[in-house]
């Protein structure tokens, strides 16, 4: 099937042509059309196979990227110069190619961008909960995979995507997809993921979580006890599963 490449800073995949957002994708992105008419493509995220709908416009030709955005945002310039007005913002996890360097910049087919918010696709980074606390105060968002806004499934496939971990788009499909189950006896430890009914967080410490939460409209580091109370008496359940990713084993 075809190929195309989102081609603006971040697009929401609608469930329907103009219809509600269920995730979004952020630029450079590799997505496969499965259909397309009337100013829309039904296609399917690369990254997670993720399907909904985007409009053609936001998409462009497929293309080799080489590099990604690590940091929680930054800038595209249409120069290699910090005082000129910015083309526009870019989340982490875009992705574009390097043409060649420029002083303190990477020129790309869209412009410059500062080489401190980059690095290389690969390696991919090795903790999941470094890159998800890049993320801290990013406002929540349903649906939101960026650094514009995210919510708690988009925060942890952030993580792992960053670190070379596959992972699906949603709460309910992350807990069946990744990592093991930890035993009742076993001690919490960092990279590990709590999940509730239609909610995931990263455990920090033994003492402390980081989730993007509506308690909070934001991602936010939380005790680890006092979330699992505030979430239960909110009416949300107990956590109903624990999980540790293979590579922490």
């Amino acid at each position: 099937m075809e190929q195309r490449q989102v081609a603006v800073p971040v697009a929401d995949l609608l469930d329907a042509p103009e219809g509600r957002r269920a995730r979004q994708v952020v630029m450079g992105q590799h997505v496969e059309i499965l259909g397309n008419g009337d100013g829309w493509c039904h296609v399917r995220a690369l990254a997670d196979g993720y399907v909904g709908y985007l409009c053609s416009s936001m998409l462009g030709k497929a293309e080799e990227v080489t590099h990604r955005v690590t940091a929680r945002s930054t800038h595209i310039y249409p120069e290699a110069d910090f005082k000129v007005r910015e083309i526009a913002a870019l989340s982490h996890g875009s992705r574009f190619t390097v043409l060649r360097e420029v002083g303190r910049f990477f020129a790309a087919p869209q412009g410059f961008v500062p080489k401190a918010h980059v690095a290389p696709l690969n390696p991919p980074e090795r903790d999941p909960v470094t890159v998800a606390a890049r993320f801290e105060g990013t406002p929540y968002l349903w649906g939101g995979n960026s650094g514009f806004g995210i919510d708690c499934s988009g925060l942890v496939q952030a993580a792992c995507l960053a670190c070379g971990i596959d992972c699906p788009g949603d709460s309910g499909m992350q807990a069946e997809a990744l990592g093991r189950e930890i035993g009742p006896g076993e001690a919490l430890r960092r990279n590990d993921l709590l999940f509730w009914k239609g909610h995931v967080a990263w455990v920090v410490d033994e003492a402390t979580l980081l989730h993007a939460n509506v308690f909070h409209m934001a991602v936010a580091f939380e005790g680890l006890g006092e979330a699992i109370t505030r979430i239960e008496a909110q009416g949300d359940g107990p956590v109903t599963v624990r999980k540790r990713l293979e590579i922490f084993e």
